[in-house]
């Protein structure tokens, strides 16, 4: 009897869990709130869905610097102005919890510039870190999209 009790306890004292669909909302909501930040110029705001300071990020083939340095970068490259900085839109997203504290993230995302669209893939690891989905690995693989050349001119 009083190893059924405590066993009772134990499970009433324990955290509930979130539930799948409660972590994939979460997930996509943090998503979103990066695309917003984004698009509004608050690179600060996009950075908040990775984890600081040491969030691995793969672009291009090579490592950014870090939480830090990836900041960095948006802000060099893309800070400049609204045409600078485009529309990001993320989109197809799919997201595979792996454990009750890990889920990656695999999704297209389209960001148009002043002059340029670039397309691409994003494959995220999440983790939970103190209730939050927080981004520990990004990793973009990318295209420029380049306008259809235009037919000469009739004569």
């Amino acid at each position: 009897m009083r190893a059924a009790l405590a066993a009772l306890l134990l499970t009433l004292a324990a955290p509930a869990s979130a539930s799948p669909a409660t972590d994939r909302a979460a997930i996509l909501a943090t998503i979103g709130r990066m695309e917003a930040a984004w698009n509004r110029g608050d690179f600060v705001g996009y950075m908040a869905g990775f984890k600081k300071p040491d969030v691995v990020f793969v672009s291009g083939g090579k490592f950014q610097d870090g939480w830090q340095g990836t900041l960095d970068h948006y802000i060099r490259d893309h800070g400049a102005n609204a045409g600078t900085r485009g529309h990001l839109h993320f989109s197809d997203m799919t997201v595979d919890l792996l454990s009750p504290t890990a889920a990656m993230l695999v999704g297209r995302y389209r960001l148009e510039r002043t002059g340029r669209v670039t397309e691409g893939v994003n494959t995220r690891l999440f983790k939970k870190i103190s209730g939050r989905w927080l981004i520990t690995l990004n990793h973009v693989s990318a295209y420029d999209l380049t306008p259809a050349p235009s037919a000469p001119a009739a004569r």
